[in-house]
């Protein structure tokens, strides 16, 4: 027990450890391009979901009806959707029938269902709570 809790304190306060990564929600809105901003000025970068524990983890981080930036977005090439660290996505978790691009949506997002965390292509210019990884 006294490991896992001086894992704990490796985080920053205000961050939450999981799996040798700490993760952080904001309390204040942005656009995806100003999120990812924000987590690059604290040494991290935007959530990037490699696998169902991790999914599951960043999901129970988001309160009831509350939407978040992940590091997820197809800007570069339409269609092909890649982490913020260049990797292609592997396992993924959309929404059903999406991403739909929307009137151009590029960015990703996970959202609260009923059946758990799953994803969602917003506009990149939406205002939202974003998640960061480091």
């Amino acid at each position: 027990c006294d490991f896992f809790l001086f894992l704990e304190l490796l985080c920053p306060t205000h961050w939450r450890y999981f799996k040798t990564k700490c993760y952080f929600v904001s309390t204040v809105k942005k656009n995806w391009t100003e999120s990812r901003r924000a987590c690059i000025s604290e040494g991290a970068d935007l959530v990037i979901i490699n696998n169902h524990e991790e999914q599951s983890f960043v999901h129970g981080m988001l309160h009831k009806d509350q939407n978040a930036w992940i590091g997820l977005t197809d800007s570069l090439t339409e269609g092909v959707w890649m982490w913020v660290d260049k990797t292609p996505v592997t396992k993924s978790y959309w929404l059903p029938g999406q991403p739909n691009n929307y009137r151009g949506q590029d960015c990703g997002e996970m959202v609260q269902t009923d059946s758990g965390g799953k994803w969602n292509d917003d506009g990149c210019f939406s205002q939202q709570l974003w998640i960061c990884e480091k």
